[in-house]
């Protein structure tokens, strides 16, 4: 059996006498515009049907055609071939027995799947051919919603076709097949536990990836044609220009999910392919107010709760986008939070409703910004003020003043650790000793995935790995995701927060005063008790909660 045999298709359709001559010239002519398979061309022609072609294909190969209530899926082939790998491939892992694999494909011909999935399993790949409903079927089967999406979509994409006017989208936008696809995109997302959704146009496909406990996994590859029936639909549900195409929007929506309110972020940004969407999703009940439960440990704990006691001066919480400092911030405004303190937010967006919390949405259109929202609420009495970001010197002044004035001030910042913080505020033109009479704290946070508690395993690191690290301990165990159903085969399920927390006491602000570096400034801070991020991490992938490789993917060895 050659499954690697090149097949020309459109030949050898022709030498069976399934099409003729005339219709193979007028369906290269039409593969040239449409850039699809030949196969496809002729079959959305009607010149020949799926089963015909297959079936050709097929004993070309030497590969059986078989229908999909004859196969039964095996556990073990499961765990080799990861979800978003079937999904991507278009493949579905049917046997496994010894060196060899078993699957079932409705492109038997695509040697490039092959290639990569004897990469991804070590073993030898033997197919079976089927045609794509009893593929979807299969898909359906073994991994659940999202081949429902790839039906919907095919009908989107034939309906499109049909339309062929671009005049037309407007109103498609709100036909039932587009909208059921919109739904069933975000739906999945949600109950995925996808904290983004980003649609990608390409070249030739659609890009559908969602961003689980960190990691950005492609969950559907669909048709280009599709592309803008799905970004009208989700700027009409967004309240966007659905005309402009030129320049980035922002919008919002809500939705109720399972009795939940979810709220979703918008953005949009041209490309050369068209028009990118960004979907941050915002599940309020997952909010964690409670700085007991974000992952924080006993000793940072102690450090930050005796900084956020003080009566006034800066905390900045930093790390880079999508890193938990929203979270962070929330919590520790419910720690404040009581009926004897007039405490106001200025944020963008309020992603949780706090009672007895005065919360102020910016509003860029209209002129609210973070400094001018800043500057109104000086006048409103506040006690405590929380500012969504401080991303420009103007903000950080009022910020700073505000501080100086008896007024305790949380805000985030850009910075890969605390300690560059500091720095950032004088490199925003901030003098240094504003900063050090003002700043009081920083914490510095990453976001880790845990390890699949279902199939968790110790295992010895290697020698190597233990003298990188600087462990004495050559019996030390560490852990890992082995892969299962309940992680989806990626060894990990659900994060948690690393920290890092600089108290900025005296000596640190003598220092800051005197404009020293930032390894000075970390050097006397370790000196004084202070724990890096990697420390932090490396305590929680010794107790088995994540792995060191998660560690290392998103901090730095101390030292190095």
């Amino acid at each position: 059996m050659d499954i690697r045999k090149k097949i020309r298709i459109g030949e050898l359709l022709r030498e069976k006498n399934y099409i003729t001559e005339s219709q193979l010239k007028v369906a290269l002519n039409e593969q040239k515009t449409s850039g699809k398979r030949l196969g496809e061309v002729l079959q959305d022609l009607g010149y020949v049907t799926e089963t015909q072609m297959l079936q050709l294909v097929s004993e070309q190969l030497g590969v059986k055609l078989v229908k999909a209530s004859d196969l039964k899926i095996d556990e073990d082939a499961k765990r080799l071939i990861p979800e978003n790998l079937a999904r991507k491939l278009g493949v579905v892992p049917i046997k496994a027995d010894g060196n060899k694999i078993i699957i079932a494909t409705n492109d038997p011909a695509n040697v490039y799947a092959y290639d990569e999935l004897e990469r991804t399993t070590k073993k030898e790949i033997y197919p079976y051919v089927v045609v794509k409903d009893d593929l979807l079927l299969l898909l359906e089967k073994i991994y659940g919603t999202g081949d429902r999406l790839y039906k919907t979509a095919e009908d989107v994409s034939k309906k499109l076709l049909r339309a062929g006017k671009d005049e037309l989208l407007d109103n498609l936008s709100d036909d039932a097949p587009v909208v059921n696809l919109v739904d069933g995109i975000i739906g999945k997302a949600v109950s995925d536990g996808a904290s983004d959704i980003h649609i990608e146009p390409d070249e030739d496909k659609l890009r559908i990836r969602y961003r689980i406990d960190g990691i950005l996994i492609e969950v559907l590859s669909l048709n280009s044609t599709l592309h803008p029936a799905i970004t009208s639909r989700l700027k009409i549900m967004s309240g966007m220009n659905i005309a402009e195409k030129r320049v980035p929007q922002d919008g919002r929506f809500k939705i109720v999910a399972s009795g939940k309110d979810i709220d979703f972020r918008v953005s949009t940004l041209p490309t050369n392919f068209g028009e990118k969407l960004v979907l941050r999703i915002l599940d309020r009940s997952k909010a964690l107010l409670d700085l007991k439960n974000i992952g924080m440990d006993d000793y940072n704990l102690s450090v930050y709760e005796s900084i956020v006691s003080k009566p006034y001066g800066i905390i900045l919480i930093s790390g880079p986008t999508g890193s938990g400092k929203t979270t962070t911030l929330y919590a520790t405004l419910n720690k404040l939070n009581s009926p004897d303190k007039n405490i106001v937010t200025v944020e963008d967006p309020i992603e949780y409703n706090f009672k007895l919390i005065n919360q102020v949405q910016t509003d860029e259109t209209a002129g609210v910004t973070f400094a001018s929202a800043l500057r109104s609420i000086l006048r409103q009495d506040p006690d405590i003020i929380m500012v969504g970001e401080i991303r420009d010197k103007e903000t950080a002044e009022i910020a700073i003043q505000a501080s100086l004035t008896g007024h305790l001030v949380l805000s985030t910042i850009h910075t890969n650790d605390s300690v560059s913080s500091v720095v950032r505020l004088v490199d925003m033109g901030i003098e240094n000793f504003l900063v050090s009479s003002s700043l009081i704290g920083v914490v510095g946070q990453r976001l880790v995935r845990k390890i699949c508690k279902s199939c968790k395993k110790s295992y010895r690191p290697e020698k190597e790995l233990i003298e990188r690290l600087g462990i004495k301990n050559e019996d030390l165990l560490f852990y890992r995701g082995e892969g299962c159903p309940d992680c989806k085969y990626t060894g990990y399920s659900g994060r948690i927060g690393i920290y890092e927390v600089l108290k900025i006491d005296n000596q640190i602000k003598n220092m800051i005063t005197k404009g020293k570096s930032i390894d000075e400034i970390r050097t006397v801070a370790m000196q004084n008790g202070f724990k890096t991020m990697y420390d932090s991490g490396l305590e929680i992938a010794k107790s088995g909660i994540t792995s060191i490789e998660e560690v290392l993917r998103v901090t730095v060895i101390s030292g190095e």
